[in-house]
């Protein structure tokens, strides 16, 4: 039998089952989101599809009963941890009235629900992460125990909003934690045309924190940076900020058509290493997942998918005249 690394982490064999049935479950949504968006009936999709891994281990690693998250567009694996359902992200989808997120006013991914602590992002890449650190400066400042997790991609670390956000939170040794998730390409630049270092992590020592890269399909590996990076910041030690090597499989967006710049070979060899299917494997490994167990969870699954693309389809849209509710103050 295979070594059982996430006992060594302190994980029983039901947490990492749902860790895996979060990954599987943000897969499912993603795909049911592409068929319907060609079949012309959601405008839009920006996609998570090789990023599960990275998403639910760092989430899971946090404590979803008081730690403030601050997602980017692809973080669907972050957002069903702290507690969004398929059903919220499908009416976002849809762009309906119930809407948590905006109302169906904004795009999807633009993710945002004050119960379950998601702060909403706005369209601008980066501009999550100075929005983080003023949550970590808050609990700073009023000496609240929570941590600040903020994500974005590769391309936005090269952004101002990173460098000043950073910079900051290492100057006052801010309870938060950055993690690039690192997925290759911005849209169609490739990495080695961002990056004049080698990694993102490389950056954390010009802002005093420090930086490590993990195999973001690893989901266990992730758990464990993350857990450390929150723990240390929990006690008063400061940022982190964690590089989590990735790769996107799909097109950057349902507006975009990587095989203008990826080559078939290439997307081959990243299916390969597909981290649903590693996770799957290990889980199988050790004993915890078995071929019928597996069966259930992707029963189980489908029908949480099925029945949110029913309910959100079904929905109506926000009345015309309250296009404007939220934006002026009403008396």
């Amino acid at each position: 039998m295979a070594q059982n690394r996430h006992q060594a982490l302190g994980l029983s064999d039901d947490t990492v089952l749902q860790m895996y049935e979060t990954m599987l479950l943000a897969r499912k949504l993603d795909e049911r989101m592409w068929l319907l968006n060609r079949a012309g009936k959601i405008p839009f999709v920006i996609s998570c599809q090789g990023q599960e891994a990275a998403q639910v281990g760092a989430a899971f690693a946090l404590d979803r009963t008081k730690d403030y998250i601050l997602p980017y567009y692809r973080d669907m694996g972050v957002v069903l941890t702290f507690g969004m359902t398929p059903t919220e992200l499908m009416l976002a989808a849809f762009a309906k009235a119930e809407d948590p997120n905006s109302g169906g006013r904004q795009m999807p991914g633009h993710f945002g629900q004050k119960k379950n602590r998601i702060v909403t992002g706005s369209s601008p890449v980066t501009t999550q992460v100075p929005h983080a650190v003023g949550f970590a400066l808050a609990a700073k400042m009023e000496k609240k125990d929570f941590v600040a997790f903020v994500t974005f991609g590769e391309g936005s670390s090269n952004q101002g909003d990173f460098h000043e956000g950073a910079n900051f939170a290492g100057v006052h040794k801010l309870p938060v934690i950055f993690m690039c998730e690192n997925n290759k390409y911005a849209i169609s630049v490739p990495i080695s045309k961002q990056l004049a270092c080698e990694k993102v992590s490389d950056r954390a020592i010009g802002y005093g924190m420090p930086g490590y890269t993990v195999d973001g399909t690893d989901p266990l590996e992730v758990y464990r940076v993350v857990k450390e990076a929150a723990d240390r910041a929990r006690r008063g030690e400061g940022p982190t900020l964690i590089e989590a090597v990735t790769y996107r499989l799909t097109s950057h967006s349902s507006d975009d058509d990587h095989r203008v710049y990826r080559t078939e070979e290439e997307l081959a060899e990243a299916r390969a290493k597909d981290p649903i299917v590693s996770f799957a494997n290990y889980l199988k490994e050790v004993g915890v997942l078995t071929d019928a167990l597996d069966e259930d969870i992707q029963a189980r699954v489908m029908k949480q998918v099925n029945e949110a693309t029913d309910y959100a389809e079904k929905a109506p849209y926000a009345e015309p005249e309250h296009a404007l509710r939220y934006v002026y103050a009403e008396e």
